[in-house]
């Protein structure tokens, strides 16, 4: 055990100081505006050279520095959540191999590299969301799998596509290619690839599922790693995505992955699934402003969301293992009375998701509704994004109300305290980066700062709209739900909508039904069926049928004789009569 503990000490403090030098370098490279392009030869065989390529920007060491610092974070965390694990090492190992991944994949120009990195992430998060090994992880597991194996089989598409170039470095034809119009596909291949791996619909079902992985995975995964691969992919490939018709729909799929998300959490009661649609619908926002042209604004929400996303789930992560292993938000209740500092980060990481002003989300999300706002999009678009802010607001106070303000609902009697200084100290870092992140990335990331004139009411939608979710979802926290059960009035929307839009059932039971009940149409029809008919088991029986008709003229029988030779005669007869 204390050599497990051990492990994970000397992993957080080799990342955090990794995390301090790669801070360093990214204010040297900002402030000369660098950018270093490092190519190194593995292997050349006569015309045939294999080389690795490394990109180094701001860009990639400023998103390589919060990864490793949310990661160590994590791991020193790990310490002690996991601490009755037999097996710790393997999990950090695992966690470990995450990171590589999601590194390889940031400081990538080369779409072979970038595939490794994809690919990585993918199976090293089968791997941690099966970890628990029961039968609900593992369909978990292979849900998440399939899903972004669709994402890994449009990436090699691309690198088969990419073959016209005569090299697999793209950062050198992203010009090149947004005015071909002949390689949009490239581009169209991205977004969905993109959409796969960052779980927007029809995609979406796997992202809730990924919750039967440890709390810590869940807080690495959905704040840094596996779910902002996607956006960051596209945030590289900005360029190429301004002449595509596709990106229209893609803004409509990532504006109703946003609603969709924010409605779900609504009305779910599990504590990890409803930050899991607040990660889905953050994501949709940094989707959406994607599409609408603006990466370093996507870049920037990226960041900010990360640190207080992970310090979320840290914080369900205790209130799960002092509520003994309970996720169910009803049965909890006054936790603000037992936990105050758990209680104090997780109000706080909760009104930043809310973009509550001058906190980490206020930043970035107030700078891109504002955007929004000036850009020229429909009405649609613009009621959808407010709307969708409103319920974050919404889910966010029903939740806040749920675990810190009700009445306490425990079941039976439980052992709370606040007293687990491994978990605190982890927390206490992202809780100073939630409060200040936001502030110094604007100042980072923004040399020359966004001055958007609105009128008075336009400038404070936001605030109006923030306002109306919250005093929505205190009232509905409120409800006496036994006297007057909104579900049960409304059974059949709500399942509707708790369900995701039956998103999750059109995954399984649809890929069940319609894609396995097919190939076994066609099995029983086709590979047993007609083809057997028609090749081995057909040649077969014909040669068998002849064999024992043959066997039978063989036996002398005179009768047979007799029988063919009045038949051969009456034809012949009949062909001298012709």
């Amino acid at each position: 055990m204390l050599k497990n503990k051990l492990i994970c000490f000397n992993m957080c403090m080799y990342l955090i100081s990794l995390s301090i030098v790669m801070f360093i370098m990214m204010i040297y490279f900002i402030s000369s505006s660098l950018v270093v392009f490092l190519e190194w030869e593995i292997i050349s065989l006569n015309s045939l050279s294999i080389k690795m390529s490394i990109l180094l920007d701001w860009m990639s060491l400023l998103f390589m520095m919060f990864v490793l610092l949310i990661s160590s974070v994590v791991i020193y965390y790990s310490k002690s959540y996991m601490s009755s694990e037999m097996n710790l090492s393997r999990f950090i190992i695992l966690v470990m191999l995450s990171v590589f991944s999601m590194i390889l994949l940031i400081i990538s120009p080369n779409i072979i590299s970038i595939l490794l990195g994809w690919d990585g992430l993918g199976l090293v998060s089968y791997c941690l969301v099966i970890y628990y090994q029961n039968f609900k992880s593992y369909n978990a597991g292979m849900l998440t799998a399939l899903s972004n194996r669709i994402g890994d089989v449009l990436i090699l598409m691309v690198i088969s596509w990419m073959l016209n170039y005569g090299s697999w470095n793209y950062i050198f034809y992203l010009e090149f290619m947004s005015n071909d119009y002949s390689m949009m596909m490239i581009g169209t291949m991205i977004i969905m690839a993109a959409m796969t791996k960052s779980a927007q619909i029809p995609f979406s079902s796997w992202l809730p599922a990924a919750m039967a992985a440890p709390t810590p995975v869940s807080a690495l995964v959905h704040s840094s790693t596996l779910v902002t691969a996607g956006v960051y992919l596209l945030i590289r490939f900005n360029l190429l995505l301004e002449n595509i018709y596709f990106l229209k729909m893609f803004l409509l799929l990532s504006g109703l992955t946003m609603f969709m998300a924010g409605i779900s959490a609504n009305y779910e009661f599990d504590l990890k699934k409803i930050i899991a649609l607040s990660t889905l619908s953050q994501l949709g926002l940094m989707m959406s402003i994607l599409s609408m042209g603006m990466p370093d604004l996507a870049f920037f929400h990226l960041l900010t969301h990360a640190m207080f996303k992970a310090l979320l789930f840290m914080c369900a992560g205790v209130i799960i293992h002092m509520m003994n292993d309970t996720q169910d938000i009803r049965l909890m209740g006054g936790l603000s009375n037992y936990l105050p500092f758990t209680s104090l980060c997780m109000n706080i990481s909760n009104l930043a998701l809310c973009g509550i002003p001058f906190l980490a989300g206020f930043y970035s999300k107030d700078l891109i509704l504002e955007m929004v706002t000036m850009s020229s999009l429909n009405m649609y678009i613009y009621f959808l994004y407010y709307i969708s802010t409103g319920l974050t607001m919404y889910y966010t106070i029903r939740l806040i109300m749920y675990l810190m303000v009700n009445k306490n609902n425990l079941i039976s009697v439980f052992n709370l305290y606040d007293e687990d200084y491994i978990m605190l100290k982890s927390m206490f870092v992202l809780l100073f980066m939630s409060v200040v992140s936001g502030s110094f990335l604007s100042w980072m990331i923004f040399l020359n700062p966004y001055m958007i004139y609105m009128s008075f009411n336009m400038k404070m939608m936001v605030i109006y709209v923030s306002l109306m979710g919250g005093m929505l979802g205190y009232f509905v926290s409120n409800m006496n739900i036994y006297s007057f059960n909104k579900f049960l009035h409304t059974y059949k929307l709500s399942s509707f909508l708790c369900l995701m839009w039956f998103m999750p059932n059109l995954s399984t039971y649809g890929v069940n039904y319609i894609v396995l009940y097919m190939s076994q149409n066609l099995l029983k029809i086709i590979d047993m069926g007609w083809s057997e008919m028609y090749s081995g088991q057909g040649m077969y029986n014909i040669l068998k049928n002849y064999s024992i008709f043959h066997s039978f003229y063989q036996n002398n029988n005179f009768k047979i004789y007799l029988f063919s030779f009045v038949i051969w005669m009456m034809i012949f007869l009949f062909i001298l009569m012709i």
